[in-house]
């Protein structure tokens, strides 16, 4: 598949600063790696502690299945924790990198400051069932069918040989200004069919409150928005 960055979001948005440098203090302002960032994402989800694609309750990393009605698929392990998904896969992020041919993502983590960056931004992180988390993988998201009974009343599909997810309604609205966000702050790869699905989705499922109060949070921890979720009329001028 043909892939290609769209230049309307270096026309339409500012282009963050290039500095990679990250800090370590929780009281401290800026980006995190993975493993420091996950230790902020409970702060970020206070008081809404439900999982993105299912709406499970959770406390701490335990899942209440039944507050969603959840039915585990094969692993009872993952499906009874919570884990921090990434929205743009961390595949994603960093398979074109230099850094990922030489040794894979702990390689880049270890050895490249802007993969380390982009793999803890707040932004991107998400509390989901781990068995979830699992079954995605870094498939592509997606739509097919109208009845997916996969999980039980989770309505999240995963078609492991097409290596594509179609997620609930509720979140593809929040999933499309996520991509956009990480495409822009990381010039990353975003085919013409993906960047149209999104583009659907953004405009379908405007910002909710939730998500103002969660990119509110992750300005104070992190320092940065995201532009299409604070500016939300941005989608109209990279969505022609």
């Amino acid at each position: 598949m043909k892939r290609l960055v769209s230049l309307l979001f270096l026309l339409c948005v500012a282009v963050p600063g290039s500095a990679t440098e990250l800090v370590s203090r929780k009281n401290e302002v800026g980006h995190r790696n993975f493993s420091r960032a996950k230790t902020m994402l409970p702060l970020v989800h206070q008081g809404m502690n439900q999982t993105f694609y299912c709406g499970c309750s959770y406390q701490d990393k335990v899942v209440d299945l039944n507050s969603c009605g959840y039915r585990i698929r094969k692993d009872p392990r993952r499906a009874g924790r919570v884990e921090w998904e990434h929205v743009v896969p961390a595949w994603a992020i960093g398979h074109q990198r230099q850094c990922w041919q030489q040794g894979g993502r702990s390689h880049c983590a270890k050895n490249d400051p802007v993969y380390a960056k982009a793999e803890g931004d707040l932004h991107n992180l998400v509390p989901a069932i781990g068995e979830v988390n699992n079954d995605r993988g870094n498939f592509r998201f997606s739509v097919w069918s109208r009845t997916p009974r996969m999980y039980g009343q989770c309505r999240m599909l995963v078609d492991f040989k097409g290596r594509r997810v179609q997620p609930p309604e509720a979140v593809r609205g929040r999933i499309a200004r996520i991509t956009f966000y990480m495409v822009n702050e990381y010039n990353l790869n975003l085919s013409a069919q993906e960047r149209r699905l999104y583009c659907v989705w953004a405009k379908a499922y405007p910002v909710d409150r939730w998500e103002q109060i969660r990119n509110q949070r992750i300005a104070a921890i992190q320092g940065n928005v995201n532009p299409f979720i604070a500016q939300p009329a941005l989608i109209n001028r990279v969505c022609r």
